[in-house]
């Protein structure tokens, strides 16, 4: 399922189809209930009595954002978003903490079923909310990594009944009881199974990364080190040869950023070059040993199986394209997050893509999606006719004068309502190529 940088000139359509790739939904507190085995009826009651609702955005009257198919559809539709890759938001049954973040490992058997059955009734919730609206969802579904066999089930359970937005990896950092991720036979049931759905494996904002404390300085420290479990879980793909192995299967990095990425590769590339010098130490020793067993370079690994869903686009992460390829970009708005581009996300999309190619555009804010979780981009142009972007606008920009005041808490307009990145969003209208998509690789 390798995703080629498209050659064909801009079409006619006179709007852009935009499919965002970072998305969030689940079921409100209490629906889930329904979704459970009637066997956990009554330890859901019980749970879901104590339990509060973590997240701001969440409760009061922008909670249903989260759950209610017609809002939902009413607000993408109003901000020029034709499809959507939902991850989840809520918190599943039974569960201490949102499975975004790093878990706990369950204290014994009993919690292992009741984790299992949460996960189960979000993903059957899923299913249906993306069947309510066929051909604009890509539901993302939730396992369990303390039980493979399950969760290899779980996988072929949600293929047999249409989801194709694949799975959400969570978070195996150390002390969760869980082996490593570059463990050769542990998970490599999983991996199999995803290569026969054809789904990719989706590693959002470093699920893996802890809470130092439950402070401000904590949470500030937990927003800092999302990006390095990323890294972390890109060096367990490569060096531990789960894309060596399967060649077939694709990885997503979501609402991490793109800055770090090349960074890490050019790492990478050095620790492969360094293994190869005739004066090493120890390490360099061992470190032969896991090269050789690869056929790729890291950076062609990236090329051929890796993916950004690239949320909050802002105009300097320009800089990033040619190294990354535009074959691996695609654009998310975050909905219904309190700091998602919605519902500015037109001109978030005019103030990070004016000036630059169609046939770029296109990739990133949908073909590239498309192709990856499945969409039919023929059904989906019709329907951006009538609320998508307009190409004029969008070939145009939007200079920061332009941005609507409360734009400014999206991380999409950073820095450029207040001036202060003016300078570098003008330096960027000016790097990009205009007239050869395939000169942005040549441009970095």
């Amino acid at each position: 399922m390798r995703v080629e940088r498209s050659n064909e000139t801009a079409s006619p359509q006179k709007a852009y189809v935009v499919i965002s790739t970072d998305c969030h939904a689940g079921a409100d507190l209490l629906g889930y209930r329904e979704y459970l085995e009637k066997r956990y009826w009554d330890e859901f009651d019980d749970w879901s009595a104590s339990y509060e609702i973590p997240y701001e955005d969440l409760v009061g009257e922008e909670g249903s954002r989260n759950w209610d198919s017609r809002r939902r559809l009413s607000d993408l539709d109003s901000d020029g978003i034709a499809a959507e890759v939902v991850f989840p938001n809520t918190v599943p049954p039974f569960f201490p903490a949102s499975s975004l973040g790093s878990q706990s490992p369950p204290e014994d058997q009993g919690e292992m079923d009741r984790r299992w059955a949460g996960l189960r009734a979000h993903n059957r919730w899923l299913a249906e909310f993306c069947a309510d609206e066929p051909g604009r969802r890509a539901g993302i579904i939730q396992l369990n990594l303390h039980d493979i066999e399950s969760s290899v089930r779980e996988v072929q359970w949600a293929r047999s009944v249409g989801m194709t937005g694949g799975v959400l990896l969570p978070g195996a950092p150390p002390g969760s009881g869980l082996p490593a991720l570059h463990d050769e036979d542990y998970y490599e049931p999983l991996w199999m199974a995803c290569v026969e759905a054809g789904y990719p494996i989706n590693c959002h904002s470093g699920g893996a990364a802890p809470r130092p404390s439950n402070t401000p300085v904590g949470h500030v420290l937990f927003m800092l080190e999302l990006g390095w479990w990323d890294q972390r879980v890109l060096r367990h793909l490569i060096l531990g040869g789960v894309l060596e192995r399967h060649p077939e299967l694709h990885f997503v990095f979501t609402e991490a950023g793109m800055a770090w990425i090349p960074r890490e590769l050019d790492t990478l590339e050095y620790f492969f070059d360094s293994t190869g010098s005739p004066i090493g130490s120890a390490d360099l020793g061992v470190g032969q040993q896991v090269v050789s067993k690869l056929s790729c370079r890291p950076k062609e690994y990236w090329s051929r199986q890796c993916h950004v869903g690239a949320s909050f686009m802002h105009p300097t992460d320009r800089r990033f394209w040619g190294s990354l390829g535009v074959e691996t970009l695609m654009w998310g708005s975050d909905y219904p997050h309190l700091e998602s581009s919605f519902p500015y996300s037109r001109e978030a999309i005019a103030v990070t893509f004016g000036g630059v190619p169609p046939a770029i555009v296109e990739q990133i804010l949908a073909t590239n999606a498309a192709k990856l979780y499945g969409f039919d981009l023929g059904r989906l142009t019709k329907l951006a006719a009538a609320i998508g972007p307009d190409r004029t606008k969008v070939e145009s920009g939007l200079a920061p004068q332009e941005i609507p005041p409360g734009a400014a808490r999206c991380p999409a307009f950073a820095g450029l309502t207040d001036g202060s990145g003016r300078q570098r969003w003008a330096d960027n209208r000016k790097s990009l190529p205009t007239d050869d998509p395939a000169a942005l690789r040549a441009s970095d």
